[in-house]
């Protein structure tokens, strides 16, 4: 069984900085797409960014900048650098990752339980 297990919530002020890592355990082939998404308080969950296995990296526009995605596969774990936090960064923050199980070679997507990320003003 897969599990994605994030860590690094935490309450800062605005201008401050927080990363978040998310760590996948279980038995599986591989690990395609690593990324992180937002559930803002009355809003829909959005894309934050993406990673893929060659280190390809893809941002939401509202990031510009301020957020660094990366992975270490060898521990099977993605991280979410935040910088120049602002108040409506504030959110629900969830990590995904679509895996290949083991003899199946069919890649499946699988969510953390979500992590609270509050900027303060």
């Amino acid at each position: 069984q897969v599990q994605l297990v994030e860590s690094g919530r935490g309450l800062v002020q605005a201008g401050g900085s927080l990363r978040l890592s998310c760590a996948a355990s279980g038995s599986f082939f591989s690990i395609n797409v690593m990324g992180w998404y937002r559930r803002a308080p009355g809003k829909q969950r959005e894309l934050v960014a993406t990673i893929i296995r060659d280190g390809s990296t893809n941002y939401a526009d509202f990031v510009q900048d301020r957020f660094t995605i990366s992975r270490d596969d060898a521990k099977n774990t993605v991280y979410l650098q935040m910088n120049s936090l602002k108040p409506e960064d504030t959110a629900v923050y969830y990590c995904n990752a679509k895996i290949v199980l083991v003899g199946t070679g069919i890649e499946y997507g699988y969510w953390g339980q979500g992590t609270q990320v509050t900027v303060s003003s």
